[in-house]
């Protein structure tokens, strides 16, 4: 867990591919209520850029620079899943699991920080 450390901090800039209000490519029934992105160049275990929830954005994007606040470490899947501040607001465990859930919920993990 010490890589962690290193990641939770930093500033990243990436690409939303799936803004707010969204849907799911394989499942359209999942509408996305945040945006959901990726840092470009940063590849994660799973061989894709890293994966990314953006908070601080009441709009959909298509780009964005923001804090990790946290990472959503899935305990029974390769992938984590950052959490990123584009807003500068540090968001409590409570509000990132809940604004999270409707895609985490379909798996276990726990939240770094």
């Amino acid at each position: 867990m010490e890589q962690y450390k290193e990641i939770i901090g930093s500033v990243v800039t990436g690409t939303v591919d799936r803004p707010l209000g969204s849907a799911h490519p394989n499942y359209p029934d999942m509408i996305y209520p945040i945006n959901y992105g990726y840092v470009d160049g940063v590849f994660a275990a799973d061989g894709e850029e890293q994966d990314v929830y953006i908070f601080g954005a009441d709009e959909p994007l298509k780009t964005f620079t923001g804090k990790v606040i946290a990472i959503y470490h899935r305990t029974n899947d390769i992938e984590d899943k950052w959490i990123v501040s584009v807003d500068g607001k540090d968001y409590s465990d409570d509000e990132i699991l809940k604004r999270i859930e409707f895609q985490e919920k379909y798996y276990e993990g726990i939240l770094l920080r």
